[in-house]
């Protein structure tokens, strides 16, 4: 019985997360054999599924295209010269690798190239990159191997991609060769939303993993470890000023962020490391909802969501789109929103989350040549009425959170307390339920959908004002 392990070039994207997570996809932990796949990763596979199906008719139209079946089915079709295999399953056991590329196209000297159907808007991805390589490598091909995108442009991708593609097979041949799961470190950002969370997170609490501490991560942790300090507790202990700048934690006021960090994880407090700072005037908060996920490959704000005095539903205040096709007069109406609220409030003060609605508010000035727009300038300005909530927080205190989004901060029983309606609400879940109202043929249950949605804005945009009226309260 042929027990050995292939690599996968499918294995890059979980192999760039981590190599614990690469190693349990291919042995899986007793009763995770099959592990489900959440709603946001089954749209993506979903949406990838139709556009390679597209893809996959718009070329049988144009040449001879032969779906394979097996290993030894494709490379039949490759020995009798078909112009363009699909579901193409390549093997190569010298090298342990075995793939399956959406697409081998044969070109005029007779050689195939490999082509994937991407969502992406570009083939800079270093899984992308890695995929395709190694499908040329298995080809032993000199030709670019194609990535056909969703919004109709197509990227090569050559010998330039080779280096990193054999980085990854020479560290997946040792991984696949470990017995035990290999060491890994804690990233609240990737392990928060792994399927193994629940294996690994235990395990570095026990051992008081210092990178479960905010601003601790791979790239400093040993160094910190170089100079003694290999638990929370440790570095709680000790001295900020006698530790040395090891790279990404240097200077005073970082290390003292860290070691407060570390005090904050154990004993749940909150410390003051400055003065807090909020503009004065009137209020207004502001949330959006952004589809990546389209065909155009622009991503589009389809819910501008705003919250003014009174604060309650007769206060908030949205501007909602159906489709991408009314995304410029969406994006008009919420100028002429704001604009409306520039006249209503003299003192006007625009609070929002960290950077997203400031980044794609210039993304749609640019898109749509607007960037000198009175209003777009006055947002975009000096005297910008758009104010980051997290920067104060980020500046002046430390909180006993393992990351620092809305959600950790907000739903903290120690802080704001604040709790969404819908537990099982965010930024994926939107877009998963945005996708899906567009495609329900039944008007209630559209609307019903629609509601969840707005009902979740709502939620963001009160959090936000319930964190500022927390802030308020600390300020001396």
């Amino acid at each position: 019985m042929n027990t050995q392990k292939y690599i996968k070039p499918s294995d890059a994207r979980a192999w760039l997360s981590c190599s614990r997570r690469v190693w349990f996809d291919n042995n899986p932990p007793p009763g995770m054999e099959q592990v489900e796949t959440n709603p946001f990763d089954q749209l993506i596979i979903t949406l990838g599924m139709r556009h390679e199906w597209s893809v996959k008719r718009q070329l049988e139209k144009e040449r001879q295209l032969v779906e394979a079946v097996s290993p030894e089915h494709t490379k039949a079709l490759m020995d009798a010269g078909v112009e363009i295999i699909s579901q193409a399953k390549l093997v190569d056991e010298a090298l342990g690798i075995a793939g399956d590329p959406d697409f081998l196209i044969r070109g005029p000297s007779g050689e195939y190239q490999a082509a994937d159907a991407k969502l992406s808007r570009s083939g800079d991805k270093d899984e992308i990159q890695i995929q395709l390589a190694v499908y040329r490598k298995m080809l032993s091909s000199t030709l670019p191997a194609l990535v056909l995108h969703s919004n109709g442009t197509i990227s090569e991708i050559g010998d330039e991609a080779n280096k990193l593609a054999d980085e990854f097979l020479q560290d997946m041949r040792q991984i696949l060769a470990h017995e035990t799961k290999p060491a890994a470190r804690y990233a609240h950002s990737k392990c928060s939303i792994c399927s193994y969370v629940g294996i690994c997170k235990p395990e570095f609490e026990a051992k008081q993993e210092i990178t479960l501490i905010y601003g601790v991560d791979s790239r400093n942790a040993p160094h910190l470890e170089a100079q003694g300090i290999t638990t929370i507790r440790q570095l709680a202990d000790a001295d900020p000023e006698a530790i040395s700048d090891v790279p990404h934690l240097k200077g005073a006021r970082n290390k003292l962020k860290a070691v407060l960090q570390a005090k904050s994880y154990l004993t749940h407090e909150t410390y003051r490391i400055g003065d807090i700072q909020l503009p004065a005037g009137t209020w207004v908060h502001f949330d959006i909802e952004d589809n990546p996920l389209n065909d155009s490959g622009d991503d589009h704000v389809y819910l501008w969501g705003l919250l003014k005095p009174p604060y309650g539903w007769p206060g908030f205040q949205y501007v909602w789109t159906d489709g991408h096709e009314q995304d410029q007069a969406g994006w008009l109406d919420f100028l002429n929103v704001i604009s409306q609220l520039k006249e209503q409030y003299a003192d006007l003060v625009i609070c929002h989350f960290s950077h997203h609605e400031v980044s794609k508010i210039k993304r749609y000035a640019k898109r749509c040549a607007m960037e000198e727009h009175p209003i777009v300038a006055w947002l975009l300005g000096d005297n910008t009425p758009l104010f980051d909530i997290k920067k104060p927080i980020m500046e002046a205190l430390v909180l006993p959170v393992m990351g620092y989004g809305l959600k950790p901060i907000c739903k903290n029983e120690g802080l704001v307390n604040f709790q969404w309606s819908d537990d099982e609400s965010g930024s994926q879940w939107s877009i998963v339920q945005y996708v899906n109202y567009l495609i329900e043929p039944l008007k209630d249950r559209r609307e019903q959908m629609k509601k969840d949605i707005l009902t979740y804005n709502f939620d963001d945009v009160m959090a936000t004002r319930k964190l500022e009226e927390w802030l308020r309260t600390l300020i001396t």
